[in-house]
């Protein structure tokens, strides 16, 4: 019989590596099933990741992964810019056990890159910076960048990031190799440009405005939308015939019944 801690250990590794979708569905019964135990169980779980921001909770659809918005997106970015630019910045030189630990992961990293199993891939990449905030001597703020980490895995699968694999991994050798030569104002630098390239590399929506489809829909009919004006502009004036003035869409005796349509 699996504990909370498990459970909500194997869901949030399911979403670092990219097998647990936003807006996916967690079903209390379903999840007591695959793990041998009570939904009791399975609550406290889901209760304590919902603590985390990783999932929430409706009275009609249930447990469900969160689905970040823009805003949301934003700060999980700036939050871990803050959290690992500051581990960087306030931490000695790394001892050659650490060092070695932190060569270990890339290794498996780059294994990953090369290979075809995507969940490995995206979880190894993610837990590069939990394994260096641990590297680094705090493990609470690396128990925290783990959960970071999962909700900007959750927005690069929600918004389509376009980040290449292999780069990112590259991005993590020259961070250790930075701190390996005690260069910490290096690899504090190199941190805020791999962070602000993987956030850069987000397809966000051009369009901000949640209320804008909504908006448009719902205007007064005697007030053209946007999309009618803009087909308006493209459409050219029909001709009555050879030698005769163009027809003038807006004449009422000239109108056509599938106008009216």
């Amino acid at each position: 019989m699996a504990s909370p801690s498990e459970i909500s250990d194997r869901i949030l590794e399911a979403v670092m590596a990219q097998k647990l979708a936003p807006g996916s569905r967690l079903g209390e019964q379903q999840l007591a099933m695959l793990f041998d135990c009570s939904r009791t169980i399975v609550r406290e779980a889901l209760t304590r990741l919902a603590a985390r921001g990783i999932v929430t909770v409706s009275a009609r659809r249930g447990w469900y992964v969160i689905e970040p918005s823009q805003d949301e997106a934003r700060e999980a970015f700036e939050a871990r810019r803050v959290i690992e630019l500051g581990l960087i910045r306030n931490t000695g030189a790394l001892d050659k056990g650490k060092l070695k630990e932190l060569k270990a992961h890339l290794a498996r990293e780059k294994a990953a890159v090369k290979g075809t199993d995507v969940g490995a891939r995206s979880f190894l990449l993610g837990d590069f910076h939990v394994c260096l905030a641990e590297c680094l001597g705090n493990s609470l703020l690396a128990d925290t960048l783990r959960d970071f980490t999962a909700r900007t895995t959750l927005i690069a699968m929600l918004y389509q990031s376009s980040h290449d694999a292999a780069q990112s991994c590259e991005d993590h050798v020259q961070i250790v190799a930075a701190l390996e030569k005690g260069d910490r104002i290096g690899a504090e630098a190199l941190m805020a440009r791999h962070i602000g390239t993987v956030q850069a590399h987000l397809r966000l929506p051009a369009n901000s405005d949640p209320l804008a489809l909504l908006r448009d829909a719902l205007a007064p009919l005697n007030e053209p939308s946007a999309a009618q004006v803009l087909r308006t502009s493209k459409r050219k004036p029909a001709t009555a015939g050879k030698g005769k003035k163009p027809i003038d869409a807006d004449d009422s005796s000239s109108t056509y019944l599938g106008a009216l349509l």
